[in-house]
C-alpha cells in the first residue's frame, strides 16, 4: 500500500475514532499522530492497526459473510504469520503449535478459535485428511538437515521415495505431506536466513525441490529484512508457492527505503505513553514515566558483559554487546534475548546502566500492535518474541499473494460450473 493509501486509510480512521485512542492503539503519542495528519503520511507499520480499528467499528456481527479466503497456521508461535494475512481478508480454520506457553499467547489473543476451528499440538501424530479444506497454507517450520538415501535402493526394498524418503522425520515433511493431501491453492513458508546454507545448501536444494518437482508448484523465494517496516534488522527467508502458474512475482513488494527507527517503540517518558490495561503497569510505572528499574542491567552483569566485549575486542572478535539509541536500528532479536538483552541493550545516559527491552517493546520491535496480550513470563515473551516473524513483512507478502490465490479460486470455480 502506498504512503497517499495509508493516509486515506488513517483518515478513515479518524471518523471513527479519537486521536488519543488511534495513537494508543498504534503505540505512538499524540504529537506523532498529529505530525501524520499535518504531512499527510502515515508509516506501513501502522497499516494493520487501522485496518483492524476501521473494520471492528464496520463490520456487522449479525450479517455473516465468506471470506476472501481460508488459511491454516501450522508451527504457528504465536500467530505473526497469520496477523499479517488476516488484513487481507484470510480465515484461519485449523492451528498447530506444540509449545504449552506460545498456546497460551495465541490462544489469549485469538480468543475465537476454540469455537471456531480445531488446535492441535503436535502436527505430526495428525492426519492430514482430518486437516479442513483451506486455499492457503502458513508454515514457519524449524530448520533441519535432511537424511538422504539413494531413491534406487529405496525401490529395491519397496519403501517410499521422493519427499517420503527424502524429508521424513523432519518437520518440513510435515508440511509437504499437508501439501501434498490437501492441495491448497497457495502455501507461504518462512524460515530464517540462514536456510540457504544451511548443511552446504543441501537442506534448501531439497526443500525446493519437493515442492516444485514432487509437488509441483510454482515457487519462488525471497530473503527480506523486517528492517523496512521496524528498527530491526532482520533477515528471513520467504518461499511462496502457488498450485497452479501465475503471475506472482516478488518484484511486486512495496518496501519502504527507510525504516522507523528505535525510539519508535520504545516506552516514552514524557507522559504520553498508553495506558494498557493487559499490561497493568507491569512494563512501565506511568505515576513515575519510567520503565520499571528491573529491567536495568544489574551492576554485576553490566562489568561483565563490557569485560566480554573487551576480551573479543583484544582478540580481533566482533562479538560484544550491542548498545542502542532511539536513532538506532537494533540488531536481530533473538529468542535467548532472555538471558542477558546483550543483543539489544538501551543506553540509558552517560554513567548509567543500560536497560533490556521490555517485552511490549519487543512486541512492538516485531511489529505487534498494543492491543497483542503477552499473558506469560518475560523468560516466555522473550523466546517467542525472538522466535516470531515481523508481522508487517508478512502483511506485505500477502498483500501481494492474495489477488493471485483469489484469482485460481475464481479460475477453479468457473472451471467447475
Amino acid at each position: 500500500m502506498k504512503t497517499a493509501d495509508r493516509h486515506a486509510l488513517l483518515q478513515q480512521a479518524l471518523q471513527l475514532y479519537s486521536q488519543e485512542e488511534i495513537a494508543a492503539q498504534c503505540g505512538k503519542n499524540i504529537r506523532t499522530l498529529q505530525r501524520w495528519v499535518a504531512d499527510q503520511s502515515c508509516p506501513a507499520l501502522a497499516e494493520a492497526t487501522l485496518r483492524h480499528m476501521i473494520e471492528s467499528k464496520t463490520s456487522t456481527p449479525s450479517l455473516k459473510h465468506e471470506p476472501g479466503f481460508r488459511l491454516i497456521d501450522l508451527f504457528a508461535g504465536i500467530g505473526g504469520i497469520r496477523r499479517g494475512f488476516e488484513v487481507h481478508g484470510g480465515q484461519c480454520v485449523f492451528t498447530s503449535e506444540w509449545n504449552k506457553f506460545s498456546q497460551k499467547t495465541y490462544q489469549e489473543n485469538y480468543r475465537d478459535d476454540a469455537e471456531v476451528h480445531p488446535f492441535v499440538g503436535d502436527i505430526v501424530t495428525y492426519a492430514a485428511e482430518a486437516i479442513p479444506a483451506h486455499d492457503i497454507l502458513l508454515a514457519g517450520f524449524p530448520c533441519q538437515p535432511f537424511s538422504i538415501a539413494g531413491v534406487s535402493k529405496k525401490n529395491s526394498l519397496g519403501r517410499p521415495h521422493g519427499f517420503e524418503c527424502t524429508t521424513q522425520g523432519t518437520l518440513f515433511y510435515e508440511v509437504a505431506r499437508i501439501i501434498a493431501a490437501r492441495r491448497p491453492a497457495a502455501f507461504l513458508l518462512e524460515n530464517v536466513k540462514n536456510l540457504l546454507s544451511h548443511d552446504k545448501g543441501k537442506t534448501f536444494a531439497t526443500i525446493i525441490d519437493v515442492l516444485r518437482h514432487e509437488l509441483g508448484y510454482e515457487v519462488q523465494y525471497k530473503v527480506i529484512d523486517g528492517r523496512h517496516f521496524t528498527p530491526q534488522h532482520r533477515e528471513r527467508i520467504v518461499i511462496a508457492g502457488f498450485r497452479e502458474k501465475t503471475g506472482f512475482t516478488f518484484d511486486d513488494l512495496e518496501l519502504p527505503d527507510v525504516g522507523p527507527r528505535l525510539g519508535s517503540i520504545l516506552h516514552k517518558t514524557d507522559g504520553s505513553e498508553p495506558v494498557l490495561k493487559h499490561d497493568a503497569g507491569r512494563y512501565f510505572d506511568h505515576a513515575t514515566r519510567q520503565v520499571q528499574p528491573r529491567y536495568t542491567l544489574t551492576p554485576k552483569l553490566w562489568v561483565y558483559l563490557q569485560a566480554y566485549a573487551a576480551k573479543h575486542r583484544a582478540a580481533g572478535n566482533g562479538f560484544g554487546y550491542g548498545l542502542v539509541t532511539p536513532d538506532s536500528v537494533t540488531r536481530t532479536l533473538s529468542a535467548r534475548y532472555f538471558k542477558d538483552g546483550s543483543e539489544i541493550l538501551c543506553a540509558q545516559g552517560e554513567g548509567q546502566r543500560p536497560r533490556r527491552l521490555t517485552p511490549r517493546e519487543c512486541a512492538r520491535l516485531m511489529g505487534f500492535p498494543d492491543d497483542f496480550v503477552i499473558p506469560v513470563s518475560d523468560t516466555q515473551a522473550y523466546r517467542q518474541f525472538g522466535n516470531s516473524v515481523v508481522v508487517p513483512v508478512m502483511q506485505e507478502v500477502a498483500r501481494i499473494m492474495t489477488p493471485h490465490v483469489k484469482m485460481l479460486l475464481a479460475r477453479n470455480t468457473h472451471d467447475l460450473q
